[in-house]
């Protein structure tokens, strides 16, 4: 069972490591450096220069593998433009939905902080300014139409208890007119009945 198990672990160990062999040789980079080694040297007689002879069907294969490489390496920055350009959108959108939210927030607030008063709207700190002075100018106004009538009401008694006592001298005037108007018609006949005896 062990010698089972080991085996199994081995095979596993080796698929996987040739399989990163195999996903390192796909690079472009290790495929020209397999083609550089695969290739032929070749040096003319009587020059220093030294030229690679690479196979033309390796040459085909390595230039299929690049045109592949450069259109996966296109498509995908196609892609991830597309996405960035879904991504620039949704930002704007984002962006003007954040713009008109925070525009009716303001306009919310606006209205949630003040009162609308014959079409005026005011802040509530103006509004409560202005209905405690209406308040105090009433009260104020009513303090001093309170005093007014008191006042009036004093004056009015005084006026009254003024008239009874003119009234009060005025019968006792008369009283005493008539007594002396009275008295004197009596020394007036007394004189008349003096004259007529005589």
């Amino acid at each position: 069972m062990k010698l089972y198990l080991t085996i199994i672990f081995c095979l596993f160990t080796f698929i996987i490591s040739s399989q990163e062999i195999q996903e390192e040789s796909k690079t472009i980079e290790n495929q020209f450096n397999k083609i550089y080694r695969t290739s032929t040297t070749y040096k003319p007689t009587g020059t220093p220069k030294r030229y690679k002879v690479i196979n033309i069907k390796s040459y085909n294969q390595l230039k299929s593998n690049i045109l592949d490489s450069i259109k996966n390496y296109k498509k995908i920055i196609s892609d991830k433009e597309a996405l960035l350009k879904s991504e620039r959108d949704n930002i704007e959108k984002t962006k003007k939905v954040l713009s008109k939210t925070e525009s009716e927030l303001e306009i919310a607030n606006k209205k949630e902080n003040s009162i609308s008063l014959f079409g005026i709207q005011l802040s509530k700190t103006s509004y409560n300014l202005l209905l405690w002075g209406i308040i105090t100018v009433l009260f104020l106004g009513l303090l001093y139409f309170i005093f007014k009538f008191y006042r009036s009401n004093v004056l009015t008694k005084e006026a009254q208890e003024n008239l009874t006592d003119i009234e009060q001298e005025f019968e006792q005037h008369r009283k005493k007119s008539l007594e002396r108007e009275q008295k004197l018609r009596r020394q007036l006949q007394d004189e008349i009945n003096k004259q007529r005896n005589v």
